[in-house]
């Protein structure tokens, strides 16, 4: 699965860019800041950089510097909007250039047609455990005969796809689906749970770990 590193101090910024890729398929990490992001590049490996240029600690010029050495595709996504700001950016070895305010779709696109370029874009067929999810319908076929889920349901599965063999715990799961914060109640997040288990035929994969959570065994 495709590994996107999205740096952004504007927690919402990110946030969306952060749900959007992931609705999308891609696997995403975020960094408020260029130290933070320094450090999940050493511990970790990427596909692709979103990275905004005006950064608490490190700023992305700098840190462009050393993710280009580490030969990883970067886009700017930045409210620095001038020309000069742009032929520097390209310049100093950035790939694409996106500028705030800017339209979801738009990163999306830019996402694809870089990752593209790079011989990096994988299949958005997805085939786990007997099921086949077309990650741009959006839809779950098994045995030939599509599962019909809800916006949720989908998302979801996806995360779990994510994080498969990862206990993870309730409030993370609720959080990251619902995007709101959990509050203690788990009747949403079991019922879906059941729903998915019932539809896809996982009783035997989505396991209910004690006094965590839940996790998608495969």
């Amino acid at each position: 699965m495709i590994k996107i590193l999205i740096v952004e101090d504007d927690k919402s910024i990110s946030n969306l860019i952060n749900i959007s890729l992931c609705a999308e398929g891609y696997n995403c990490s975020c960094a408020y800041d260029g130290n933070e992001a320094a450090n999940l590049l050493e511990e970790n490996i990427y596909d692709l950089v979103l990275l905004d240029v005006m950064l608490p600690k490190i700023d992305g010029y700098e840190l462009l510097e050393y993710v280009i050495h580490m030969k990883i595709p970067v886009i700017f996504i930045t409210a620095k909007t001038s020309t000069d700001d742009v032929i520097k950016a390209l310049k100093l070895g950035a790939d694409d250039y996106i500028k705030k305010p800017f339209q979801i779709g738009e990163i999306i696109a830019r996402v694809e047609a870089l990752l593209r370029r790079t011989g990096k874009l994988e299949s958005k067929i997805l085939e786990i455990l007997g099921l086949k999810i077309d990650l741009e319908s959006r839809t779950v076929t098994k045995n030939d005969k599509i599962i019909e889920l809800t916006v949720k349901e989908y998302e979801l599965l996806i995360y779990l796809i994510q994080n498969k063999n990862i206990a993870m715990y309730r409030d993370k799961i609720y959080e990251r689906v619902w995007q709101e914060e959990f509050t203690g109640e788990t009747r949403t997040l079991d019922t879906h749970i059941q729903r998915l288990r019932k539809k896809l035929g996982l009783e035997n994969n989505i396991k209910t770990v004690f006094r965590i959570g839940y996790k998608l065994e495969v």
